[in-house]
């Protein structure tokens, strides 16, 4: 495989700069505005703002947002995750006709929609997030729907429930490589992740996965783990720039050059998937809609 340059996140630091690759827009524009008016009235959470996600400005602004149900409290710790961590409150019973409303309103043409984790529910959220779906595809039946689903802890009768409402596409994210899996998602398992996105592969569903790089990771670990996923079934794949949320988070290792990502998503293709979305600033529900 080809090696390409990198760029060490200490001089990066130093130089109280990132590169110019990772630059964004600051949000602007009425859509924007009247995204998040939506958002706001219908008290909705959103993983764009809750994953202070680099993209929201170009997104909104096109009139899409990413939600996220069960609250905005996640029962996880994961290293490099900005949502906060803790015991979620009760969820909201009537958070599913909320979310689909606003769907509704936007008009959007694909929706995706994520949750925290709720380790702490029996059904870890399956119901709500059946609910979501169901709804959303009953007032907005010719909007495509995209679940990112959390890892339910091989309680497979919840997964099932999650994922049986009519959803297009369900995607879970891997993250990181076999080796980084204790350090960035201490309470994960990733045999069991790839076995979730294995099950959903049986159940019928269009699979999809996530990876963030400038971790630590290898090249060859990247290779790794995209055979792992390919060998699971996973159909989608996409690659993006770890960016580090708050001091308390994971720092980052390196800035990963925008060739490299190229070539994550060649080797992606000829190794089957049917689509890779990889750059610096792609994250998990990045132009979600193009795959489909």
């Amino acid at each position: 495989m080809m090696e390409l340059p990198v760029v060490s996140a200490v001089e990066q630091e130093n130089k109280k700069r990132r590169p110019d690759w990772l630059r964004v827009k600051l949000p602007i524009g009425d859509k924007y505005k009247h995204v998040r008016n939506l958002v706001d009235d219908y008290k909705l959470h959103t993983i764009c703002q809750s994953g202070n996600c680099p993209n929201m400005g170009e997104c909104w602004g096109a009139g899409t947002a990413t939600f996220m149900i069960l609250g905005n409290t996640c029962t996880r710790s994961c290293s490099f995750c900005a949502v906060k961590t803790g015991r979620p409150n009760e969820y909201d019973e009537d958070e599913p006709r909320r979310v689909a409303e606003a769907i509704q309103l936007m008009e959007v043409k694909h929706a995706v929609i994520t949750s925290v984790n709720r380790d702490e529910l029996a059904d870890r959220g399956a119901e709500i997030w059946y609910q979501t779906v169901r709804l959303v595809k009953e007032v907005s039946p010719n909007t495509t729907i995209e679940t990112l689903i959390p890892d339910v802890k091989s309680t497979w009768s919840a997964l099932e429930r999650m994922i049986s409402a009519g959803q297009e596409v369900v995607s879970h994210n891997m993250e990181t490589v076999k080796r980084l899996y204790k350090k960035v998602r201490p309470q994960a398992k990733y045999e069991r992740s790839l076995e979730q996105i294995a099950r959903i592969k049986a159940y019928g569903k269009r699979t999809k996965s996530g990876i963030m790089v400038g971790l630590g990771e290898t090249p060859e670990e990247v290779y790794e783990i995209m055979d792992d996923l390919r060998a699971h079934g996973c159909d989608v794949l996409t690659i993006g720039q770890y960016l580090q949320p708050t001091k308390m988070h994971l720092e980052v290792a390196e800035f990963i050059h925008p060739d490299i990502f190229a070539n994550y998503k060649e080797v992606g293709l000829a190794k089957g998937f049917n689509f890779v979305e990889s750059g610096p600033l792609v994250r998990s529900s990045y132009h979600a809609e193009r795959h489909l």
